[in-house]
């Protein structure tokens, strides 16, 4: 039988790259860090061999590597990823950042624990890192895909602990899901809502636009339609003080800040992400 530092090594030659060929191997030997060290010359079990086939032979028919492993690092989480839902993405961790900064500075300001709404939370990626990270943050998550919805629920539950009790998943398009009684007790909304037009999608690189869902990327004609639902219901929703913060694309900073502004925002800027672009609309109330 093959060890595992020969089928590493066999991975390794198939895919061209060799992070990507200890992950696969690790994914399947279910060992990492010291224990794959340790077992590294250990022969592996037969029938791993069948599993670990079928996984390189995805990867290299194109399938993107995160859906590959079936799990994905996101901040301090370790998710679970198909393709129902966007590959998280080091963007989307900024956006965590900001929207954090936010409840910061709410908090100062209330001293209370925090009540968050993601809108179109995918993977749940933002909505479990905001819990996480934010001690008492009470967050309701909504998505109108219900395969989505799914793997949210799956994510939260994986996660355990308080953080878990605080996040609720519901199922509906933007704020139709949220119970009316939360109507201006929001202390944040937060979303990375589809910001593609539809036109884009041809020139997308083949990974994303043939493996992730197209409804979680495109908007519609302009690109806009998604974060003007998004930014146009927040006011109802927002207590005062209060903020939004909602992830874009470069070229829309602009335009997201007049529809803040016109939505009855009193400020509106768009910070960077790690690589200094445009990213997030951060929109406040009182």
């Amino acid at each position: 039988m093959p060890t595992w530092r020969q089928l590493e090594h066999q991975v390794r030659e198939r895919l061209a790259d060799g992070q990507e060929a200890r992950w696969v191997v690790q994914q399947v030997a279910g060992r990492t860090g010291a224990q794959w060290l340790a077992d590294l010359d250990h022969p592996a079990p037969t029938r791993c061999l069948d599993f670990l086939e079928g996984l390189v032979r995805r990867r290299e028919a194109g399938e993107p590597l995160q859906y590959v492993l079936g799990s994905w690092g996101f901040r301090r989480l370790d998710l679970a990823i198909d393709r129902r839902v966007l590959i998280p993405r080091p963007e989307t961790e900024q956006v965590v950042e900001h929207a954090i900064a936010e409840l910061t500075r709410l908090r100062l300001a209330t001293g209370k624990p925090p009540r968050v709404v993601d809108l179109g939370t995918g993977s749940g990626a933002v909505a479990l890192s905001i819990a996480v990270e934010v001690a008492g943050a009470e967050v309701w998550a909504t998505d109108a895909s219900a395969d989505a919805v799914a793997v949210a629920r799956a994510n939260v539950a994986g996660t355990g602990g308080m953080a878990a009790t605080r996040v609720r998943v519901v199922a509906g398009s933007w704020y139709d899901a949220l119970p009316p009684e939360l109507a201006g007790r929001v202390d944040l909304v937060v979303s990375n809502p589809p910001y593609l037009a539809a036109a884009e999608l041809a020139d997308l690189d083949p990974a994303v636009a043939s493996w992730e869902p197209t409804e979680a990327l495109v908007a519609g004609p302009t690109g806009l339609e998604a974060i003007e639902a998004v930014v146009g219901g927040a006011r109802r929703w927002l207590r005062h003080p209060g903020a939004l913060v909602v992830e874009l694309a470069p070229a829309q900073a602009a335009a997201a800040v007049a529809l803040a502004l016109g939505a009855g925002f009193d400020r509106a800027v768009v910070r960077p992400d790690l690589a200094q672009r445009p990213r997030a609309l951060v929109a406040s109330i009182g």
